[in-house]
């Protein structure tokens, strides 16, 4: 789901994440595998390019799942939780293209969608550029 001819976003979707009480089989049944699915949907419906999007065995954010992660290069990166694949999948997409759309990867707050201001876990600073020796 990469387009080669636009700068790379990676959306990671964690696929082990449970939410509540949801057992641990079968897998398709867990809200992150869910929520790939329809992230997936949703930018497929869209035509989004320039987005691919990448499944995780495990993003470490367990207690506030399901879990997502932005990055790409020379950008900040953010890790999201607390998302419902039902509800918030568009919202996720929405904020994926204005992360897309920001030279530094940090849109402005006020434009961002609400569950995005909500769910932020950690937002990290670009890799430094590599120095000549």
């Amino acid at each position: 789901m990469k387009d080669r001819a636009s700068p790379s976003v990676t959306l990671h979707v964690c696929v082990t994440c449970r939410r509540g009480e949801e057992p641990l089989e079968p897998r398709e049944g867990r809200s992150g595998n869910k929520m790939q699915a329809a992230l997936a949907e949703a930018m497929q419906s869209a035509g989004t390019t320039g987005i691919e999007l990448v499944p995780a065995e495990c993003l470490s954010g367990c207690k506030r799942s399901c879990t997502v992660a932005l990055a790409a290069p020379g950008k900040w990166s953010y890790v999201m939780a607390d998302l419902d694949p039902a509800r918030h999948a568009g919202d996720i997409l929405t904020f994926a293209r204005q992360y897309a759309a920001h030279p530094e990867g940090v849109p402005a707050w006020r434009d961002r969608p609400e569950i995005v201001k909500r769910s932020v876990l950690a937002r990290i600073p670009p890799l430094p550029k590599e120095r000549a020796a």
